[in-house]
C-alpha cells in the first residue's frame, strides 16, 4: 500500500508511481488495495465538496451515482469490472492490515460500488457546480515553417504535435494524486495522472494518443450517457486518432457538458461534448488549439457565465504561443519547442492572478483552488511518445520533473 501525504506535507518531488496490469478486475483490485488511503481521503474530500457546493449529503450523492451505473455497465462493462475491483481492493484484508500500520488517519467506512461510481461521475452529479478550472492547448508544431526551402516537400517532414495543460483543482486533492501506468491485453499502454478511485484522467498512450480535460458548467445532464472520466479512459484505450473520433461518434455524447482536447502526431481536435451533441474545433492558422472553461462554439446547451477568468486565460494562452513564434520564428519553434519552454513561457504565466493560467488560491474565496499539476505530452511520427509532468504550480523552480515513461 502506498502511504498518502497530508495536505500540509505534500512533497511534490515524491509523488507515488503505480503500475497496473492484468484483467480489468485485477487492475482495479491493485488500484484499490495499493491506493486505499488515497481513495478514502478522496471520499472524505468529495463528501465535503458536494455538501459545500451542491448541498448534497453523501447519501444523496450515492443515490445520484446509481443513475449512472446502468450506462457504465452497458457502454463500458470492462470499466465497471475495474470499478468493482477497486471496491474489493479497498476493502481487502491486506489493505486493512496495512492501514492499521500507517500513521495516516483515514475513514474506516466500508466502500461499495456506488462510492466508486460517484467518484467517476463526480462532474455529472455536481450538475456543473464544481469549479475546477484548466488551461489546455494542442499545437501542430510539425507544420510550422517560415517558408519552404527549394525542393523541400512539407509532406516529408515528420508529423509533430504537443498536447499540454495545467489542471487546477482543490488544494486538498493534491496529496492524493499519483502517476499511473496501465497495461491491458490487446490495448495500448496508458500513462496518466490519476485521481485515486477514478478510472480515467489526463494522459496518453503508447499509440501516441493523448487527452486533456476542461470542465464546463452547462445544462442539461443525461444519465443514460457515459460520465466524462469514463470517456477519457475509453479514448486512451484507442489505437489511433481516427479510432478515437469514431468512438466519440458512437457514444452519442457525454452525460454532462465537458471539453476534451484530443491529439496525436497526425491530428488534434477540440471536442466540445454535451448530452445534446458534440462540436468539433480544428487547428487555427498557427496549428494551435487552445481551450479553457467555456464553450467556444457549442450552442446546443444552456451555459451561464461562471469562471470570469476563463476568457482571459483563453486569449492569454493564444497570445503567449503567438509570442513564441514571433520571438523565435516558426522554424525554430518547430525544431526547438520542448516541455520546459512551454512550462516557463506559457503555463507559469500569472497574468490576471488569481484566475491566471497558473492558478493560485483566491484569498476572497473560502475554498482553496490552485494549479495542482502541469503535463506536456510530445508526439512525433516514428518516435515513442513521452510526457513531462510537474506537480504544484509551474512557477516552482524546485519541482521535480517526472518523465513518462520513466
Amino acid at each position: 500500500m502506498i502511504q498518502r501525504a497530508t495536505e500540509g506535507d505534500w512533497d511534490v518531488n515524491s509523488v507515488p508511481e503505480i503500475h497496473l496490469c492484468g484483467s480489468s478486475y485485477e487492475i482495479g483490485y491493485a488500484h484499490g488495495s495499493q491506493l486505499r488511503e488515497q481513495i478514502h481521503a478522496q471520499l472524505v474530500i468529495y463528501e465535503g465538496i458536494f455538501l459545500q457546493n451542491c448541498k448534497f449529503s453523501w447519501e444523496q450523492v450515492r443515490a445520484a451515482a446509481r443513475q449512472y451505473q446502468p450506462a457504465i455497465q452497458k457502454l463500458a462493462p470492462h470499466l465497471f469490472e475495474e470499478m468493482r475491483g477497486i471496491v474489493d481492493g479497498v476493502n481487502s484484508r491486506d489493505a486493512s492490515r496495512n492501514i492499521e500500520q500507517s500513521s495516516q488517519i483515514v475513514s474506516e467506512r466500508h466502500v461499495d460500488i456506488l462510492d466508486v461510481v460517484a467518484l467517476n461521475a463526480r462532474s455529472e452529479i455536481a450538475l456543473g457546480q464544481f469549479d475546477d478550472g484548466c488551461t489546455a492547448l494542442a499545437w501542430n508544431i510539425g507544420d510550422l515553417t517560415d517558408g519552404e526551402k527549394a525542393g523541400q516537400d512539407p509532406e516529408r517532414r515528420p508529423k509533430r504535435r504537443v498536447l499540454a495543460q495545467n489542471w487546477d483543482w482543490r488544494t486538498s486533492v493534491g496529496p492524493n494524486l499519483v502517476l499511473a501506468s496501465i497495461e491491458q491485453e490487446s490495448k495500448p499502454t496508458i500513462w496518466m495522472v490519476m485521481e485515486p478511485g477514478i478510472v480515467g484522467k489526463i494522459g496518453f498512450n503508447s499509440a501516441s494518443l493523448g487527452v486533456c480535460l476542461n470542465a464546463i458548467r452547462a445544462k442539461p445532464v443525461v444519465e443514460s450517457l457515459l460520465p466524462v472520466h469514463v470517456i477519457l479512459r475509453l479514448l486512451l484505450e484507442q489505437k489511433s486518432f481516427t479510432d478515437a473520433l469514431e468512438l466519440i461518434s458512437t457514444l452519442g455524447g457525454c452525460a454532462s457538458s465537458q471539453h476534451i482536447l484530443l491529439s496525436s502526431p497526425f491530428g488534434s481536435r477540440s471536442l466540445e461534448l454535451s448530452p445534446l451533441g458534440t462540436v468539433h474545433i480544428s487547428e487555427d492558422s498557427l496549428g494551435l488549439i487552445v481551450h479553457t472553461n467555456h464553450f467556444l462554439e457549442n450552442r446546443l446547451v444552456d451555459e451561464p457565465p461562471w469562471l470570469s477568468g476563463s476568457p482571459v486565460r483563453f486569449e492569454r494562452a493564444r497570445q503567449l504561443c503567438a509570442g513564441l513564434v514571433e520571438e523565435y520564428g516558426k522554424d525554430k519553434v518547430r525544431e526547438k519547442l520542448h516541455p520546459k519552454l512551454l512550462r516557463q513561457r506559457v503555463f507559469a504565466d500569472t497574468y490576471h492572478s488569481p484566475q491566471a493560467i497558473c492558478c493560485v488560491p483566491d484569498p476572497c474565496r473560502e475554498e482553496s483552488v490552485e494549479t495542482l499539476f502541469n503535463i506536456v505530452m510530445m508526439f512525433e511520427e516514428g518516435k515513442a511518445p513521452y510526457a513531462e509532468v510537474t506537480f504544484g504550480r509551474p512557477t516552482r523552480s524546485d519541482a521535480k520533473v517526472y518523465r513518462f515513461p520513466s
